[in-house]
């Protein structure tokens, strides 16, 4: 009965497929893994080319148009100055009132954009926002602004223009050679 019990299980393991597939089987299931693995890295190198061009248009974009805002807001001042031009009178009060009215509109649109004046007189010398074209003798401390030529401007915390300043020196003693 033994006999009999062992050439059945033989004959049932030989009638079982094999489970291990052979080498050509596992060679094109490989190549097919491959083949899917080289196209997803092409989508994917694709997809970030795509990414990085309309990165570029949205920056060219944004430089092209980033003062859009800004120079329609600008407009009104300029048809402000060209209507007060347009004006024939010869009151210069009215004439003082319109530019005064127009120099509020051009405060307002800097307000607007966060750009402030650099008016430092009475202040410590700031190298970073003045820019100093000559020193006096004064009362005041050494290196402070006594005098300012011209207003500078900043944008939010950048410097577009450093204000011109005359710094104070010390004043010499009397009797000094």
């Amino acid at each position: 009965m033994e006999h009999t019990e062992n050439v059945s299980q033989q004959t049932e393991q030989a009638a079982q497929p094999e489970i291990m597939p052979s080498l050509e089987e596992m060679l094109k299931q490989a190549e097919l893994n491959a083949m899917e693995h080289h196209d997803a890295w092409l989508r994917a190198k694709a997809d970030a080319e795509n990414i990085r061009r309309r990165a570029q248009e949205d920056i060219s974009k944004a430089q092209k148009f980033a003062v859009e805002r800004f120079s329609n807001e600008l407009l009104a001042v300029k048809d402000s100055l060209e209507a007060g031009l347009a004006v024939q009178t010869e009151n210069i009060e009215s004439f003082k009132s319109g530019m005064e009215l127009t120099l509020k509109q051009l405060s307002s649109v800097f307000d607007k954009f966060h750009i402030k004046d650099i008016n430092p007189l009475g202040e410590k010398f700031d190298a970073h926002k003045h820019q100093a074209i000559g020193m006096l003798e004064s009362e005041q401390e050494p290196n402070t602004v006594v005098s300012v030529m011209q207003k500078g401007y900043q944008l939010h915390d950048r410097v577009l223009r450093p204000a011109l300043v005359m710094v104070a020196k010390e004043k010499n003693k009397a009797g000094s050679w």
